[in-house]
């Protein structure tokens, strides 16, 4: 059974930084890809970032290229997304979830294992 447990999200201001944590269990991690989620309210899930098994291949949505960092360390079963330069706009509930395709994370398709997300607010 895997798990995914997402931590680190909270209230901050437009501008300021955040890092999210997803810890994993239960799969051999170092051998799948990660990604990050995101659902505002009333919007659908889309994908933010995702990450290679090795790290070695990152994909970012255009909307967070600059502003964001995927990372994992695979000797912690744990995936990270340093969020900087927030904006209103990035308020949301973010997920982690992982696949051993990294197309499949990037198109957010037929994606089985999911976290139950962590909530980021940015205000204005």
């Amino acid at each position: 059974q895997v798990q995914l447990v997402e931590s680190g999200g909270g209230l901050v201001q437009a501008g300021g930084s955040l890092r999210l944590s997803c810890a994993a269990s239960g799969r051999t991690f170092s051998t799948y890809a990660m990604g990050w989620f995101r659902q505002a309210p009333g919007k659908e899930r889309d994908t933010v970032a995702a990450i290679s098994w090795n790290g070695g291949i990152t994909y970012y949505t255009d909307s967070v290229k600059g502003r964001f960092t995927i990372s994992r360390d695979n000797a912690k079963n744990t995936v990270y997304l340093q969020m900087n330069s927030l904006k209103p706009e990035d308020t949301a509930v973010y997920y982690c979830a992982t696949d051993s395709s990294m197309a499949k994370l990037r198109a957010n398709y037929a994606i089985y294992y999911w976290g139950k997300g962590t909530l980021v607010t940015v205000s204005s």
